[in-house]
């Protein structure tokens, strides 16, 4: 096949059915997530492209391309740009097939992406400070090297291998009413698309897109392929300038609808697909199932058959930090809120009260005056109504509060600067402490130590463990340690005094 000519759905099909894919790709399984199934009321199941041997369905892409090289072609060895998956796939499919591979990547590339390139069997070129600088770079050694350019999306080869995957989920649930693909540069999309269009039309395939790295989206609003200004890297298998040309013309013609979703809905979908089948996905291999979830409560969605794509599973560890702290946003199941209290004995008890049963996430607060206290809360929810509970309650009871929960600048910096030192000096010591997690834990700490002593500074976060962490300061002179050490006893929990921590009096404490 060649690029410049206008292939029709027919053509993709012959070139999917022909294509070597399953000399080195598998047949990946397709599981039904039972536990999301009975939360959104259809059938939910997940193709399993995290199960490939390099954890990405960009194999496909790649084999199906390197395969159809003629010798000559191969004897001059390939060459790709690549960040992540496609580097991966590209190597490994040429090392299976005895062709040299050369993978171009930026400088910035992670040390686990470039080892495991190397463990594939392709020799890597470290360049530019970006993904467009090698591209360039490796498009100008194809040329000096004439060795082949291996794009990683927008080529009929490459789309026709991606395009496998729709075979494999026909035959193993021909049922399906939807299909969720993500969507980057496009070639999954549009394989997926054209093939499910030329065998079983009556299926629908929804595209899902980041947010900020909406490049399909922006071409079909255009109605033609434009450059985004700028795209958010969380996400990074799918994190594309600009979708591909051809890509596009198949999208555009094969696709039925396309839906957006930001960080904290992938973070919530990673979740979901480890506590359903101990999937442990990329964001972007998550992205899929983040539509799906978006687009069934859009639309109202009940008793189909609903397919999602988990496209990688490269993950890098520390990413997972991030996925933790913002799944419950995600899922909607947790809301933020600054509340500001009077600045006394028992106002935090007072206020909790107030929240009733609810479980709190999170309660972030740092003396600053006499007369007021500003407390950032996190609290868990179980459905939307219930925000609008919280904050009518509480405006009710007489606290000024304020809802954070779509607060970008607060849920990723604010919660985690709140604080400093007192504005003046007070006399206050310092301690850690370790409470089952349980409910109403919270409460008898504050029951037993809040309404005694002036608490000057409390920070708690739940990360779902065994044990709640609490970091609390409070007002104590000589004349009543005695009585707060008895009371310290009473509570039960597991406690440390670090009024002399280096890193408190450092940022935190007026102490000497």
């Amino acid at each position: 096949m060649k690029q410049q000519t206008i292939l029709t759905g027919a053509d993709y099909l012959k070139a999917t059915l022909c294509s070597a894919v399953y000399d080195v790709a598998q047949v990946t399984p397709l599981e039904k997530m039972d536990k999301l199934s009975a939360r959104l009321n259809n059938q939910i199941f997940v193709k399993r492209e995290d199960r490939q041997l390099v954890h990405s369905f960009k194999i496909r892409g790649a084999q199906a391309m390197i395969a159809s090289l003629s010798p000559e072609e191969r004897q001059c060895g390939v060459i790709a740009a690549s960040a992540g998956n496609h580097a991966q796939g590209v190597a490994f499919s040429a090392s299976k097939l005895g062709i040299k591979s050369l993978i171009v990547m930026p400088l910035t590339t992670a040390d686990i992406k470039v080892e495991a390139v190397k463990g594939f069997g392709g020799e890597v070129l470290l360049y530019g400070a970006n993904f467009d600088e090698a591209k360039a770079k490796a498009l100008e050694l194809a040329k000096e090297q004439r060795r082949i350019f291996i794009p990683p999306f927008d080529h009929p080869q490459v789309i026709a291998g991606q395009g496998s995957i729709a075979m494999e989920l026909l035959q193993q649930n021909a049922k399906l009413d939807r299909i969720f693909v993500p969507v980057g540069g496009g070639g999954l999309a549009a394989g997926v698309a054209v093939l499910i269009k030329q065998i079983m039309p009556s299926i629908k395939v929804i595209a899902v897109e980041p947010e900020d790295a909406a490049c399909l989206k922006a071409a079909l609003d255009a109605g033609h392929p434009v450059d985004l200004n700028r795209v958010g890297l969380f996400a990074e298998g799918v994190a594309v300038k600009r979708i591909g040309d051809e890509t596009f013309r198949l999208c555009q013609q094969y696709i039925d609808d396309i839906i957006t979703v930001d960080s904290d809905e992938i973070c919530a979908a990673v979740k979901d697909l480890f506590d359903d089948v101990r999937a442990i996905a990329e964001p972007s291999g998550a992205v899929a199932l983040a539509g799906l979830k978006k687009y069934v409560e859009k639309h109202n969605i009940q008793g189909e058959n609903l397919a999602h794509i988990l496209s990688g599973a490269n993950l890098n560890f520390h990413n997972l930090r991030y996925v933790s702290e913002r799944c419950e946003l995600g899922e909607k199941r947790e809301v933020l809120i600054a509340v500001t209290i009077p600045e006394k004995k028992g106002s935090f008890l007072k206020f909790c009260q107030i929240l009733g049963g609810r479980s709190v996430t999170e309660f972030n607060y740092r003396y600053h005056d006499e007369e007021s206290a500003c407390i950032f809360v996190g609290v868990k929810i179980t459905k939307n109504s219930e925000k609008d509970d919280i904050m009518q309650q509480l405006t009710s009871a007489g606290y000024p509060v304020v809802d954070l929960t779509d607060d970008e600048m607060a849920k990723l910096h604010v919660r985690y600067m709140i604080g400093g030192k007192p504005c003046k000096p007070i006399q206050e010591q310092v301690y850690s402490f370790e409470f089952p997690e349980s409910q109403g834990a919270l409460l008898k700490f504050l029951q037993t130590l809040g309404t005694n002593w002036n608490i000057s500074m409390f920070h708690y976060r739940s990360h779902g463990t065994d044990y709640g962490r609490v970091l609390a300061a409070f007002e104590i002179d000589q004349t009543n340690s005695h009585d707060f050490g008895k009371h310290l006893t009473e509570l039960g929990y597991g406690f440390h005094n670090e009024t002399e921590n280096p890193s408190l009096k450092l940022f935190l404490t007026n102490s000497n």
